[in-house]
């Protein structure tokens, strides 16, 4: 194997969801002899059962292979909008790029995203239409859409079926051509990156790390930067893609390190690794990434509460993009208030958590962070519908919007302008990528498509439109805080803040879902939803009753009535001192609302 520099050539493989960059990956494990063929499977880099059920990837993948004389590191990156962290966290570990684009869909949202990220880390970039088998393909077509959109030459863009093989040879020939070697200085002090990790219950902290200058030897005492921790290198290796131990790693190659690291909190993604003699500078490292979705996380047994908070602990080392913090909930007890980077995202971690650490958890209704501006001038951050101030205190609140890209078949134009403007969505442009190719851009408030804006949006277009979003700015919106009570008192599990014209409709449905769902008390107990003192819906669940007058036959009509009096007396006492029963599943029922 060689050990020159310029032979080795570091790259990642990007594009939208579903265009089979996975399915490539699996090529490239075949072609370059990587895998045994008695242990070959279908998406052989993606190994969460998680991943395997639901066809996606969701943590990105790295592998090293050989072709021609050639080292290539190979990372395998997710497509989803939502783990776009994880894409450009594996851009800083690469010279190049293959961007992928199906030849029958062409490009969509996210390809455009990733690409845009790439060009943003200075990487050279390698285009290839995919799925030239399938009978729908229309690779002429695509590729003059790819050179009027990226302006990538039509000469310069390869045809291949990651299915079949055909095309994955010259693509390998064109990676090693066009991508150039790494740089770095193999004297220089060295300095290392953390691009990723995992926690392994009997090793500690497994991170896979890009050198940069100097070598990466085992043994030698390490120096992490940010967290100034010192660690012996226990073991530095490279997957192949079965994890191999080596000597050493030098300038430009990728591989993984393990220090004995038990605290999680001491080999962040971002880390710069040195030698702990001969420190060199830190690297640029990562911008944290903003959470944009928020939502309560709770143990349905409160003993579970340490098991959780360990689990969250241990889940980000391999997932820095989600944050959470302690929160106490008067109905549902202690948990943590979790920040995600969107919805599917919040999906991936929650089962994570119950499937891998064996949890059982109940998520509140996902909301997003809102500044409440003050009457004395200060400016409250709100990420949780109970801790916004009283209606009396607060001037104005702004909400977070986002710009929001819809690439779609022509065909579909009236459909996505009426889902997009009935979320108070304000078109920005309207682009023809061909002549029957649109993309539209919008600005539009996050919370209106945090919940199912992205199925309203398939199922309206057949399943033909993509969607990316970036933050924008905050705008000022006329936002209200709708509580539940029950038995005249606020739950705050079910609290939400939503704009003032959806909030009626929000609390019938919630009053009315609530009725179904809480069993009857021996007591009347009303569920209303209120804006500050007033109460906009109202419903009530009757009071179980005991039949008293049945042993009464015939007689006097005022033995009956002394009797049914006694009654009633004993339930209005009950009821100011009574406390409504909510069963778990009403509220992990109510909580699915919106679903």
């Amino acid at each position: 194997m060689p050990t020159s520099r310029d032979r080795f050539r570091n790259v990642s493989i990007i594009a939208h969801i579903d265009h089979g960059k996975s399915t490539l990956a699996d090529r490239l494990l075949e072609l370059c002899g990587a895998v045994d063929p008695r242990d070959m499977r279908a998406q052989y880099l993606d190994s969460m059962d998680i991943e395997r059920e639901r066809g996606i990837t969701i943590k990105a993948q790295n592998v090293r292979l050989t072709w021609k004389d050639h080292v290539l590191h190979l990372i395998d990156t997710p497509g989803h909008v939502d783990f776009s962290y994880e894409v450009s966290r594996s851009l800083h570990a690469c010279e190049g790029a293959v961007l992928l684009v199906d030849a029958s869909q062409g490009i969509e949202a996210q390809t455009l995203a990733n690409c845009y990220s790439a060009l943003e880390a200075n990487l050279t970039i390698v285009a290839a239409l995919n799925k030239i088998d399938l009978p729908a393909a229309e690779p002429d077509k695509r590729a003059a859409e790819i050179e009027k959109v990226l302006g990538i030459p039509v000469n310069e863009i390869l045809r291949i079926s990651a299915k079949t093989g055909e095309g994955v040879p010259e693509l390998l020939d064109a990676i090693v051509e066009r991508v150039p070697a790494p740089e770095g200085d193999p004297d220089a002090p060295l300095r290392a990156l953390l691009f990723d990790s995992y926690y392994d219950p009997y090793r500690g902290v497994i991170s896979a790390v890009r050198v940069f200058d100097g070598t990466l030897t085992t043994d030698e005492k390490l120096r992490f930067l940010q967290t100034k921790a010192t660690h012996d290198a226990e073991e530095v290796g490279v997957r192949l893609p079965v994890p191999t131990p080596v000597k050493s790693l030098g300038p430009g190659e990728v591989g993984y390190l393990i220090a004995g690291i038990k605290d999680v909190g001491e080999a962040r993604v971002g880390e710069t690794v040195t030698n702990a003699a001969h420190p060199g500078e830190p690297l640029p490292g990562y911008r944290n990434p903003k959470p944009m979705v928020f939502c309560g996380l709770y143990p349905i047994v409160g003993d579970e509460y340490g098991d959780l908070r360990e689990a969250l602990e241990k889940l980000r080392l391999n997932d820095s993009s989600f944050t959470y913090e302690p929160e106490t909930s008067g109905a549902l007890g202690f948990g943590f208030r979790c920040g995600f980077l969107g919805l599917l995202h919040m999906e991936i971690v929650r089962e994570r958590l119950e499937r891998e650490y064996n949890l059982s958890l109940v998520a509140t209704a996902p909301n997003v962070e809102y500044l409440a501006h003050l009457h004395n001038g200060a400016v409250e951050v709100v990420d949780n519908p109970s801790a916004m101030p009283e209606n009396n205190a607060v001037d104005f609140v702004k909400e977070p919007y986002v710009n929001i890209t819809v690439l779609t078949p022509t065909d579909f134009v009236g459909p996505i302008m009426d889902l997009t403007q009935t979320r108070r969505g304000e078109m920005i442009k309207m682009e023809y990528l061909s002549e029957d190719r649109v993309e539209l851009v919008y600005v539009i408030p996050l919370a209106e498509i945090v919940l199912d804006f992205f199925d309203q949006l398939k199922s309206r277009t057949r399943g033909y439109a993509s969607l990316d979003y970036e933050p924008a700015e905050y705008q000022r919106s006329d936002l209200v805080k709708v509580d539940v009570l029950l038995n005249n008192v606020p739950v705050d599990a079910f609290s939400t803040i939503m704009h003032r014209d959806k909030a009626y409709d929000y609390g019938r449905r919630m009053t009315q879902k609530l009725k179904e769902l809480i069993p009857r008390q021996l007591f009347d107990v009303p569920i209303q939803a209120a804006i500050g003192g007033r109460i906009i819906a109202r419903e009530t669940v009757k009071a179980v009753r005991k039949d008293v007058i049945a042993k009464c036959y015939g007689g006097d009509i005022t033995r009956k009535r002394k009797l049914l009096e006694q009654q009633k007396a004993g339930k209005r006492k009950m009821k100011s001192i009574g406390r409504v029963e909510v069963p778990q599943e009403a509220f992990v029922a109510a909580l699915r609302l919106d679903e």
